[in-house]
């Protein structure tokens, strides 16, 4: 616990960081410092099995929730809390706790801000597709469970040894602790019993405080999935989203924090916003998360308002900003966590989006119309034609503006594309999205990685977006399943192969996504074997060996791409450089073998 000032000085608006990475240690109190620094206390607290506390650890059990909730109230009762009501706050772990914690519905808490979070373990993270995450989920939950060992956390040792007896018998029944890898293991198939408690999209609709939530498309961590969910919080009375291209920090990026203090502000401490200390605080963020020396001032919109004033005016303005082409501003240096534009929507899934086909074709072309006769391109799926991940460099420096990465060409042979005519307008393409495909494949059963490019007209191609399936998972769960989104089962009991000599029809969801084609720019579909697209993400354990696909266009099998279409949205022009876009690399354009 850190106060902004000495207790008899307080109560003061208070926010509450929980999770089981290292909230409590008073030692590392550097995020801490960023609510002290604006007016609030700041309560750390670790979950159980992990840190000092007490219990053993499983990741997201129900009791943590449970424990959230008591940790809420407690600290609510507390004499330094003003008005007896807490916020949480934190990113990704700290941030998906909230939505765990705040579906349990403490009477005490005031608001909620998640940032960087997931829709679902299995879809979002950890089994995108039906596929193993191998390069970013399973590394993180081997982390969680070395951390949760006796004295995992070397901050706990350094406790126990300085005197904390509490903090030395706690590590006793950490021997309790579930082996955290055999359980990821064991959850190839999607069981609901067991999945749909670690689901946040699950359970978002018992949420009833505001909430302010922010992410990224292409968060190398946690991914875009998150997004699938905004459209499910429907018991909280104000719920404000921002959305970004680029990584995990995208959602502590300046444009995001300056609506973020002003929401805390109003929601949790009550008061009419001041962004002085925010002033303070963005650019030492901005440094330290993004190697910035500078970042725009934050401009204080509601001085001389009162608060219901202050509230009405917040309240009133669009409660979805998607930051367009973040990096691309004109006004700072290429890759700065700044955005060329911004876009307020009503919602999320964007009302009155038109939903869009464009269909395979020979030649490797992407066509308006669905051709009259089949047509068909081969591919080998071999994972290891190209490299794994788009990025080698460390999990912090890939957050910099300068951060560089090695985006692979399909090899010779190893994938297919498929590109549009160049736009005879700037087309802005906004959600969720579908490849629906007819594949036949030499083996039972293929892993499919579709990625959507933007081909400039230079003959450079900017990456957007990805999505996957295992062929075998292809099952859909109709009734929650739309035009734009596929919604697969994952249950082992509708696992099927893939009947052999016969096409077969698959859809593959394209995670979410904002991104503005403009006029003379080309829509570009790839498919291959997962890995070369993500910079963190990898699929160590794919069954595709280098088995031949076949992927059919035309006639009876009308394989398409569909996304959703924003109409009469004014981009600005021209399209930032490429290579400045936040995590959305850009390379020469190489055709595949199939000419797309």
């Amino acid at each position: 616990m850190v106060l902004p000032g000495p207790a008899d000085e307080g109560p003061y608006p208070t926010v509450v960081e929980y999770s089981g990475y290292q909230p409590s240690d008073p030692d590392s109190a550097q995020f801490a410092e960023i609510y002290t620094t604006l007016g609030f206390a700041y309560v750390g607290v670790n979950m159980r099995g992990t840190g000092c506390s007490g219990g053993s650890f499983r990741y997201f059990e129900t009791v943590q929730g449970l424990d959230g909730y008591d940790a809420i109230e407690a600290i609510a009762a507390q004499p330094w809390v003003r008005d007896g009501r807490v916020g949480m706050v934190g990113i990704s772990y700290p941030g998906i706790s909230q939505l765990f914690v705040a579906a349990t519905r403490p009477p005490s808490l005031a608001a909620i801000t998640p940032l960087s979070v997931i829709a679902d373990v299995y879809r979002s993270t950890l089994y995108p597709g039906g596929i193993l995450n191998t390069g970013f989920a399973v590394p993180w939950g081997e982390s969680r469970g070395e951390e949760a060992e006796p004295f995992g956390q070397e901050w706990t040792r350094e406790r126990a040894d300085a005197g904390d007896e509490q903090c030395a018998e706690n590590q006793n029944l950490r021997l309790q602790n579930p082996d955290q890898l055999a359980e990821i293991e064991a959850a190839a198939y999607y069981v609901p019993a067991t999945g749909d408690p670690l689901a946040p999209a699950t359970f978002v609709d018992r949420i009833e405080v505001p909430v302010f939530l922010a992410g990224a498309w292409q968060d190398e961590q946690t991914g875009g999935h998150f997004a699938t969910m905004l459209d499910r919080f429907t018991a909280s009375p104000a719920v404000y989203v921002t959305l970004a291209n680029g990584v995990h920090t995208e959602a502590l990026s300046p444009p995001v924090f300056e609506r973020y203090v002003e929401f805390l502000q109003l929601y949790v401490a009550g008061e009419v916003p001041d962004l002085t200390a925010a002033n303070v605080v963005a650019p030492l963020l901005a440094g330290f998360a993004f190697g910035v020396d500078s970042v725009p001032a934050f401009a204080n919109r509601f001085e001389g308002r009162s608060f219901d004033e202050a509230l009405a005016e917040f309240e009133g303005e669009a409660r979805v900003r998607v930051l367009l082409e973040q990096g691309g501003s004109r006004d700072d240096v290429p890759g700065a966590p700044v955005p060329n534009q911004v876009l307020p929507l009503e919602a999320w899934p964007v009302p009155g989006a038109e939903v869009t086909s464009w269909y395979l074709a020979a030649d490797g072309r992407l066509v308006a119309d669905a051709p009259d006769e089949r047509s068909s391109d081969d591919y080998v799926a071999d994972p290891d034609a190209i490299a794994a991940t788009t990025y080698d460099g460390g999990s912090s420096e890939i957050w910099r503006a300068d951060a560089t990465y090695d985006w692979p060409a399909l090899a010779d042979g190893t994938g297919v594309g498929f590109a549009t005519e160049p736009f005879d307008r700037t087309t802005l393409i906004a959600g969720s999205g579908s490849l629906d495909v007819w594949i036949a494949a030499d083996a039972d059963d293929t892993d499919l990685e579709v990625t959507i490019s933007e081909i400039r007209p230079d003959g450079e191609e900017v990456y957007v977006q990805s999505g996957w399936l295992r062929a075998s998972h292809r099952t859909l769960d109709e009734r929650a399943s739309t035009e734009l989104r596929p919604v697969h089962t994952h249950l082992e009991a509708d696992a099927s192969p893939l009947p052999a000599g016969e096409l077969t029809p698959v859809r593959v969801e394209l995670f979410p996504f904002v991104h503005a084609f403009r006029e003379g720019s080309r829509l570009r579909v790839t498919i291959d074997a997962p890995g070369g697209s993500r910079p963190v993400w990898a699929f160590d354990e794919t069954v595709s060996d280098g088995e031949t696909v076949t992927v059919a266009h035309g006639g009876a099998t009308p394989s398409r791409l569909v996304l959703a279409v924003l109409a009469d949205v004014e981009v600005t022009a021209p399209a930032p450089a490429c290579g400045s876009l936040r995590a959305q690399p850009c390379r020469t354009w190489v055709p595949a073998a199939n000419g797309g």
